[in-house]
């Protein structure tokens, strides 16, 4: 296999025949997905880094890759011995490699992109960063079609249906919804490119892109009609006769750009700029009328109808039950068997796959050990992974599609004896995720005030960790989804605001680098709470079902109010999964949930 320094000399080669003095790959594909197709994992095949997220920039002399703090000592040990520079970003999202360019490269110069994977806003704000410096950007380009040799197709696997009961709308209600919205912005036609939203609208779901049951695709939705753009093939001859009842047409996955070409000159068109790329924008005639505004999809999705949070509450359980099965053994084999964080993994998936309604993971388990568990998003290889022995706190992050619901959970649990100052962060991070679930606040706060909160009693302990406290979860969907989200580092803005129905991870933690983590998850829905002549009120309901491990805390610091709400939410946990366990596993959780 060709090494990083010879894929990047190549990507140069390319860059300096198309007369580019910058190319920029960001982790992105056509439908700005978080998980991405084996296709457009170019920063991964060009850099070696197999996070989530970064962007890779290479001109004729450097190569740099951008990351934030969850990203550092991962990258740090990817890029060692490449010629792939790390470039630290202190949040995530930080359009640092942005400013570089524009100091970077000289005037009259040109920055190359594929601008089918580049996101509308981010086209925008790196022309605008460009222009003044004299720079030209050129969104013509994919090199890595000229490189990559044997760079994967696009996937095949099929799109199938949401059925009832687990969808709890018909396609034509959700259809009507976002007419509705498209009315109301003065909109004719709606573009859609994101996947989950497609899924959500569609009542369907697929396997193209790991652990998010969606399909790659595109829509176009009129007013009385709607063409579907997926790959031929995916889409059989029944399920496109149960579309077509519904007014819906089916279309080859690359007619998308001539359907938006061809729009008329009367038609205004409804999209979304942080939610298209702009290969896909371009495609339009300039002079077609056009809102820009988040998708009503979005939005809409966001909040969960009580039927599906009723189907929500079951796959928690099923979860729950699951994760006894899992500890139980966990706790049995500890020094009877070898066990490493790739074992944590295989056990927890195959607890969950015997549950009723499990389709798939709903992102890769993160299971860390001491030093590894201070890293957020720390993957456990064959290459480099620990053997859980000896004492000290193993930090599990999992989750699990359900046809009922989407399940995103995280527990630090005692191997051996914690000690005193691994009970303490313990304790913190616990007051704070207890802060945040006992919360009450007005309706449509925006999203990101509400991380004080949770942050309150970590900050007074003198620490503080570097990602959000909370993200949107979807409904057998993406894991992480939108509007809302929980981080004083996010912008406020009207779409960020909590409203009743919307899920959302409370998630905060604290990290030692070299020596241990801590991040305790669980996740909640917002539900009405009161309502008098100062407004209504929200509260949070915990979904998740799970002891919390009360041998690494530390009960001096806790306060009356928190140990009641520790001691009242073990007793829901012990009342909703003993139906569903036996053996073991029930001894287990009925010893894990006793009174603090």
């Amino acid at each position: 296999m060709p090494t990083i320094d010879h894929r990047i000399g190549a990507l140069r080669q390319a860059m300096r025949q198309h007369k580019l003095d910058a190319y920029v790959v960001p982790s992105a594909d056509p439908h700005l997905s978080e998980y991405l197709p084996g296709r457009w994992q170019g920063r991964r095949w060009l850099s070696g880094f197999d996070g989530s997220v970064g962007t890779l920039v290479v001109t004729a002399d450097f190569a740099g890759l951008w990351v934030d703090s969850r990203y550092w000592v991962q990258a740090e040990a990817q890029l060692a011995g490449t010629c792939i520079t790390l470039m630290k970003i202190a949040v995530a999202n930080a359009p640092g490699h942005v400013d570089w360019l524009a100091a970077r490269v000289p005037a009259g110069g040109c920055v190359g992109v594929d601008g089918q994977v580049l996101g509308l806003a981010a086209f925008r704000a790196l022309s605008a960063a460009l222009a003044p410096a004299g720079v030209a950007l050129s969104i013509s380009h994919d090199l890595l079609e000229d490189i990559w040799k044997d760079r994967p197709g696009l996937p095949q696997a099929p799109v199938y249906e949401h059925l009832a009961p687990y969808a709890c709308q018909s396609r034509a209600e959700r259809l009507a919804l976002v007419r509705q919205a498209m009315a109301a912005k003065g909109a004719d036609v709606h573009l859609v490119s994101t996947l989950d939203d497609l899924a959500w609208i569609f009542n369907l779901r697929g396997a193209d892109v790991s652990y998010n049951p969606v399909f790659l695709g595109h829509a176009l939705i009129g007013p009385d009609h709607a063409t579907l753009f997926v790959a031929e093939g995916k889409i059989d001859a029944a399920l496109q006769a149960v579309l077509a009842a519904d007014g819906v047409q089916v279309a080859a996955y690359d007619q998308v750009a001539e359907a938006l070409g061809s729009l008329q000159g009367d038609q205004t068109l409804l999209i979304d700029p942080a939610r298209v790329t702009c290969g896909v924008f371009h495609a339009m005639d300039p002079a077609t009328p056009r809102v820009e505004a988040i998708n009503p999809s979005t939005l809409l999705k966001s909040r969960k109808s009580d039927a599906e949070l009723a189907h929500v509450r079951e796959a928690m359980a099923q979860d729950g039950a699951a994760l006894c099965e899992f500890f139980a053994w966990f706790e049995a084999a500890q020094g009877r068997e070898t066990i490493t964080e790739l074992t944590i993994d295989t056990q927890i998936t195959a607890a969950r796959a015997r549950r009723p309604g499990y389709v798939s993971p709903s992102f890769a388990t993160i299971a860390g050990f001491n030093a590894n568990g201070a890293m957020p998003h720390y993957r456990a290889t064959e290459a480099a992974h620990a053997v859980i022995e000896g004492d000290g706190l193993l930090l599990i992050d999992s989750g699990g599609q359900y046809l009922g619901g989407t399940t995103d959970i995280t527990r630090v649990v005692a191997v051996g004896t914690p000690n005193p100052d691994q009970k303490v962060d313990f304790t913190l991070v616990l007051k704070g995720m207890i802060a945040l679930s006992m919360a009450a606040f007005p309706r449509g706060i925006a999203s990101p005030m509400l991380d004080a909160l949770a942050r309150a009693p970590i900050w007074a302990g003198g620490a503080e960790y570097g990602h959000g406290t909370g993200h949107g979860v979807g409904y057998f969907l993406n894991v992480h989804e939108g509007p809302q989200v929980i981080s004083y580092r996010a912008a406020p803005g009207p779409h960020t605001a909590m409203e009743p129905g919307m899920i959302t991870s409370n998630e905060p933690g604290i990290y030692r680098p070299g020596q241990w983590g801590v991040r305790i998850e669980n996740l909640v829905a917002a539900r009405s709470w009161l309502e008098n002549g100062m407004g209504e009120f929200l509260c949070f309901e915990t979904l998740t079902l799970c002891p919390i491990d009360t041998r690494c805390i530390e009960p001096a610091l806790l306060r009356d109010d928190e140990r009641q709400w520790l001691n009242d939410y073990h007793r829901q946990v012990r009342e909703r999964l003993a139906p569903l366990v036996q053996g073991e596993a029930l001894a287990w959780l009925l010893a894990r949930t006793q009174p603090l």
